[in-house]
């Protein structure tokens, strides 16, 4: 297909059918029914899967698309946000377009297809960030609030569709059920994330602080390792850049990681001595483009330059977290001491197999 200019016409028949799929019902799936289905990937399995993502997908990807059609205050035209709605049309018609799976083969090629929508969508976050920074200026509170909400409605989607496809392409996995781990050692990943954290920390300031991690290092349990990853590297990270800046040239003390096994949840503790955050700033951690670090998208680059790592700025990073943990019922709270530190609080759900999926 052709390359497209963002926000370049579709097909009016196209525009129609993305409205006729996003009137129809989203069907929610269970957590303990994906360990279960998981358990067992048979080639049957298999096929069930792909059959009932070929049509769940396209609804859920065509409610987005109307979504982003119909956005306040202009959103809807800015040029960042038309290329993210463009690529929920191209996944649609993706999805539309490939033919009723009736085999394995079909599974296979599907399996490949919905690979490709997940990395299609990988710039969504720093894409509409974007377009929301161009609103960003002068918006009043009852502004900043409608966006926000949006916004979590959104993004939480966005889990939750990725969720699907990474539990099918992970069935094709004999390690795991599928992109749940039965057995994941959060000492493992909160090691494994740290690691990437400083490393972007290396690249942005040329040193980062050490990384010291306590736990039972055999403890085990049911958690999706992406989603952990993904929320400890940002905590990570927030706290680096906060000790780095702090200390500059001196010593650098380490950032702590605790991970502790409860009977109701599992909670990751990240702290830091990186100076800490006024109280009157609290309120604004977990909104959307709040951040402490300039922003790099006052630099007015293209949407393409986003591809590595920053350490902050976008002020996506904690609300984003904090979805991924409320999406498996956890939450991430903070805790900051101005003139000395902050301390985040991961907590993950131990009853992750009887949680419903959102449907937001």
């Amino acid at each position: 297909m052709a390359a497209k200019k963002a926000g370049e016409s579709f097909s009016k028949s196209l525009i129609e059918e993305v409205h006729r799929w996003g009137c129809l019902k989203q069907t929610g799936v269970s957590l303990r029914y994906m360990v279960e289905f998981g358990s067992k990937p048979t080639n049957k399995n298999l096929l069930i899967s792909a059959q009932f993502l070929h049509k769940e997908l396209a609804i859920r990807i065509a409610r987005r698309a109307i979504e982003l059609e119909n956005l306040p205050y202009g959103l809807s035209l800015k040029p960042a946000v038309l290329k993210v709605r463009d690529w929920y049309i191209d996944s649609f018609r993706d999805l539309r377009s490939f033919p009723d799976i009736k085999n394995m083969n079909d599974e296979k090629e599907f399996t490949e297809m919905i690979k490709a929508i997940k990395v299609r969508h990988k710039n969504v976050v720093p894409t509409m960030a974007m377009g929301v920074q161009q609103l960003k200026k002068g918006m009043d509170p009852k502004i900043v609030y409608e966006i926000h909400q949006f916004l979590d409605r959104f993004y939480m989607s966005r889990i939750g569709i990725r969720m699907l496809i990474g539990q099918h392409v992970g069935l094709h996995n004999p390690n795991c059920v599928g992109y749940i781990h039965i057995k994941m050692s959060p000492l493992e990943v909160a090691r494994n994330a740290s690691e990437d954290a400083r490393s972007v920390c290396c690249r942005e300031y040329g040193s980062a602080p050490d990384v010291h991690i306590y736990g039972d290092p055999d403890f085990t349990f049911l958690y999706v390792p992406a989603h952990l990853h993904l929320m400890v590297f940002e905590l990570v990270k927030n706290s680096l850049r906060a000790v780095q800046e702090r200390f500059m040239d001196v010593a650098l003390p380490p950032v702590r990681i605790i991970v502790a096994d409860g009977i109701e949840d599992v909670t990751i503790r990240v702290s830091d001595e990186g100076g800490g955050i006024p109280r009157s700033a609290l309120p604004k951690l977990f909104t959307y483009l709040y951040s402490t670090a300039k922003n790099p998208l006052d630099d007015d680059l293209g949407v393409e330059d986003y591809n590595v790592t920053i350490m902050a700025g976008y002020g996506y990073g904690l609300p984003i977290s904090r979805l991924y943990a409320r999406y498996f019922g956890g939450d991430l709270q903070t805790i900051s001491m101005e003139g000395y530190g902050t301390d985040a609080y991961l907590h993950l759900s131990r009853t992750l197999g009887d949680s419903q999926q959102p449907l937001p």
